[in-house]
């Protein structure tokens, strides 16, 4: 299972994440109470083993700066989160990166992998970062197959169910691993990382 922790803020939190087994780190660069500086984000990147996802989280932002801000902070892909039309997507078709197109599930929602041309899909609850779940019951009529990755409301005591009803790819969390809105608990890391890595699909 592909777990990545986003979010993150400072050095303790890189650390226990990576420590933890994360496959990939998010750093959040739309507006946020999470938010860092491609400088920081950068600073924060420069010490996570080749092996962890750093990723560029981005809403309200346009493609081409998300772009150059991507490349700036050193990350090794880029999340699109909400109503990027496809032609977004091309903007980076030809960078060193991967993209994630992340979206919320409606009758709408294209959930073919690659229907945009990115490497990943993820999907969220209606407001990103909130800890609100979303009904998982949307799926049963629209399962996205291949690498997808679910997020919305996940914590370390629900992950492990979550996985068994969605059978997504991946696992993505923020709020569900915070002591207070935007602070990291090293102890929730690891507790997340693990119970979603020992969960059944």
């Amino acid at each position: 299972m592909f777990v990545k922790v986003c979010g993150l803020r400072t050095a303790g939190d890189v650390r226990a994440s990576v420590d933890a087994g994360a496959d990939a780190v998010g750093f959040v660069f739309a507006e946020s109470v999470r938010r860092v500086s491609v400088a920081e984000a950068k600073r924060l990147a420069e010490d996570i083993p080749d092996g962890v996802l750093t990723v560029g989280v981005f809403k309200g932002i346009s493609a081409e700066d998300a772009a150059e801000m991507t490349l700036a902070a050193g990350m090794g892909a880029v999340q699109l989160h909400g109503d990027y039309p496809e032609e977004a997507f091309a903007v980076f078709a030809d960078l060193p990166v991967r993209v994630i197109r992340a979206n919320v599930l409606t009758a709408e929602t294209d959930v073919r992998v690659g229907a945009f041309g990115e490497d990943l899909l993820l999907l969220d609850s209606k407001v990103a970062g909130s800890g609100e779940q979303w009904d998982l019951g949307l799926l049963d009529n629209a399962r996205p197959e291949g690498r997808w990755i679910l997020a919305g409301g996940l914590r370390p005591e629900t992950v492990a169910s979550a996985i068994a009803a969605a059978r997504p790819w991946g696992v993505d969390v923020s709020s569900g691993v915070e002591s207070s809105r935007g602070v990291k608990d090293p102890d929730l890391i690891r507790a997340f990382v693990a119970a979603a890595q020992s969960a059944r699909v």
